[in-house]
């Protein structure tokens, strides 16, 4: 059971898109899930062993479990079959949020895992269904961004991460293949860091994160705007 899930096409897009967000919700006592629909496997300085060691090493330092399915890297479309192994994840842990890739991007990875994580809130809720587990609904659909292209888009709303920043970047740490020994993505925790500054200040912040939404965004209390 969780009370939130993420979901990313490759371990580390969690972490690069709402890793601060992530961290907050756990250290205000929130259960929170992270879906990886692949290992992300091949890269230029990784293994399928290490990123398994090194997404096991962030997910302990924001404190989250961590579910990897076994959909192929670079090769990630929106199929029955990958959204029935998303939402039978979704069936069993049975959150009531998730947060899912921003649909434009120039990695056909990522715009595949934000159509297969839509479509499989949906097919979690199926009665007549061969699916393992009960039917389950998420209430809510908000989308990160950890994109490859350079876009800037309003957001519906920015999450203060000043305190959790330092988790963030403890947790992206943990990439070492894919950041700190690779040197063509040697500066993206750098960037992680600027941008949430950049977002802060959006935001009248230090560091923030941006999330979007489809949907009108309901408040229980006009306090929880102030």
């Amino acid at each position: 059971m969780a009370d939130i899930v993420c979901i990313g096409a490759h371990p580390d897009d969690v972490e690069i898109g709402m890793g601060g967000t992530v961290a907050g919700l756990v250290r205000r006592g929130l259960s929170v899930a992270i879906v990886d629909l692949t290992d992300g496997e091949p890269t230029p300085h990784g293994t399928h062993e290490t990123r398994l060691v090194e997404a096991s090493r962030a997910a302990d330092v924001l404190g989250v479990e961590r579910i990897t399915l076994n959909l192929p890297n670079r090769y990630l479309f929106d199929s029955v079959e990958a959204r029935t192994a998303l939402a039978e994840v979704l069936r069993e842990l049975r959150p009531r949020t998730l947060f899912v890739p921003y649909p434009e991007d120039a990695h056909p990875d990522h715009i595949a895992a934000s159509r297969i994580a839509v479509a499989a809130r949906f097919y979690s809720k199926f009665t007549k269904t061969e699916m393992r587990g009960e039917p389950h609904f998420p209430a809510r659909v908000y989308h990160y961004m950890a994109v490859h292209m350079s876009v800037v888009r309003s957001p519906s709303f920015i999450v203060d991460i000043s305190e959790d920043l330092p988790t963030k970047i403890k947790a992206l740490d943990q990439y070492e293949s894919q950041f700190a020994l690779n040197p063509s993505n040697s500066g993206v925790v750098a960037m992680m860091r600027e941008a949430a500054r950049m977002w802060g200040g959006v935001g009248r912040i230090e560091s923030g994160e941006p999330f979007f939404s489809l949907e009108p965004v309901a408040l229980k209390r006009p306090e929880d705007l102030l």
